[in-house]
């Protein structure tokens, strides 16, 4: 007797060391389903950093743009012999260099004097790009002061 349990436990030994089919494929599909999940993570990360640096990119040219006009301004107070606010406050138009087709970037940068006193003007600058299935802007203002006394 002790001789058959000794055979029926080595055959049933050999039927349960090894994994079935469904636990192979219920592993399989953890391990799927969880890479997918990282790769839609990552995916996601790569073009919140993409957008990172179109923005960033889009603030320094609009904060370059404000710069321009106040070295404008400051040029014309300043360089001309006794302050000359009055012709710089009455610019029509900005004449600021273009950024050129190759960047993928487009600014503009204009003077608002609606609803504010002869001695200040408001600066905005606007910078627009195209990301996605969008256009993407960043806008910035700066109010500008005759700061200049005789």
């Amino acid at each position: 007797m002790e001789l058959f349990s000794i055979k029926f436990n080595k055959l049933n030994k050999s039927f349960t060391t090894g994994f079935t089919l469904v636990e192979v494929l219920v592993a399989i599909s953890i391990f799927t389903v969880s890479l997918i999940g990282m790769m839609s993570v990552l995916a996601g990360s790569i073009a919140n950093t993409s957008y990172a640096k179109q923005k960033m990119i889009a603030t320094y040219l609009a904060q370059e743009g404000i710069e321009y006009v106040r070295n404008m301004r400051d040029n014309a107070v300043l360089y001309t012999g006794g302050g000359n606010w009055t012709s710089f406050r009455n610019t029509p138009n900005i004449d600021y260099p273009a950024l050129g087709d190759f960047t993928g970037f487009d600014r503009e940068v204009w003077l608002d004097k609606t609803g504010l006193d002869s001695n200040e003007v408001k600066v905005f600058s606007k910078v627009e790009w195209a990301q996605g299935s969008g256009a993407k802007s960043v806008t910035f203002t700066e109010n500008l002061f005759d700061w200049y006394e005789n």
